[in-house]
């Protein structure tokens, strides 16, 4: 007997593909659950049987996104050796994010600013949570001397460089955090 023909992507996957697509171009607050089904060719049955509830999708959402995010920035490390230049590309690999033409900015502030909840809430602080801790391991690879200290003013420049991006439609503003980030380390380094 043939092979089976291969199976097109699950509701969920469906379901997920469509809410990263509406929440991020338009906003989780104003993307009714109607047009995500809709975008996802299910039916409305799919999505609470799957997710239970949109605060849910929009849990998972946010969280898919982190993955991403996170998998794309350790990928653009890899291609450097030393602490410094890998914690400089940190800002390089955001830089690559901005430049993407459908860069609108931070999908967790704008998630938190339209529509706050414990959700919501969660999935944001895992994914900062995620990006403070990398800057501050690389600060400590780097030998800085307090390397948390460090890591949360470059989580600031991080945090200063995605806004200026999407509000000022500047995507070399990843340049300029570089920049800061690279003298902010180097002053870090200098008094210890």
């Amino acid at each position: 007997m043939g092979a089976k023909a291969a199976a097109g992507p699950s509701a969920r996957e469906r379901l997920l593909t469509a809410a990263n697509e509406l929440f991020y171009d338009e906003g989780v607050h104003t993307v009714g659950i109607d047009r995500v089904i809709e975008r996802a060719g299910v039916a409305k049955a799919s999505l609470y049987n799957t997710y239970g509830s949109k605060d849910e999708l929009v849990r998972v959402y946010l969280e898919q996104r982190h993955a991403v995010i996170a998998a794309r920035i350790s990928k653009y490390l890899e291609r450097y050796a030393g602490p410094r230049e890998r914690l400089l590309g940190v800002f390089e690999a955001q830089g690559e994010l901005f430049a993407e033409p459908g860069f609108r900015g931070c999908a967790f502030v704008s998630a938190s600013a339209e529509s706050p909840g414990e959700a919501v809430s969660r999935a944001a602080d895992g994914y900062r949570g995620w990006v403070r801790g990398l800057l501050t391991s690389l600060a400590r690879e780097a030998g800085a001397p307090e390397p948390e200290k460090l890591g949360r003013q470059l989580h600031m420049l991080y945090d200063g460089a995605s806004l200026s991006a999407r509000m000022d439609r500047d995507p070399s503003a990843s340049a300029a955090a570089r920049a800061a980030a690279a003298a902010l380390l180097d002053a870090a380094l200098a008094a210890a």
